[in-house]
């Protein structure tokens, strides 16, 4: 299994398509943190989205194909960013 975490920053591009090619021939698993979307659209095969509020989504699927479902299921509005709330603390 590999770990990735933001694997294409500063890569020239010959370096990031040897990258996408030994991850698209790799046999293993590989779970990448990513906000390269592209890189995402080319190599994904599940998408594992947590949001606000705890929430989880498991897509099986591409990027473009998991906000294309996003936004059939929740509307163009999810797709916006967004702050995050966070819940007051108490004592």
């Amino acid at each position: 299994m590999l770990l990735l975490d933001e694997p294409t920053n500063d890569l020239d591009v010959e370096t990031l398509r040897t990258l996408e090619n030994a991850l698209l021939e790799f046999l293993g698993s590989t779970l990448v943190i990513s906000h390269d979307r592209w890189f995402l659209d080319r190599i994904a095969t599940h998408i594992i989205d947590y949001q606000d509020e705890g929430k989880v989504t498991f897509f099986e699927g591409n990027f473009s194909e998991y906000e294309d479902y996003k936004k059939w299921t929740l509307g163009a509005d999810a797709l916006e960013p967004h702050r995050i709330k966070y819940k007051k603390m108490s004592k």
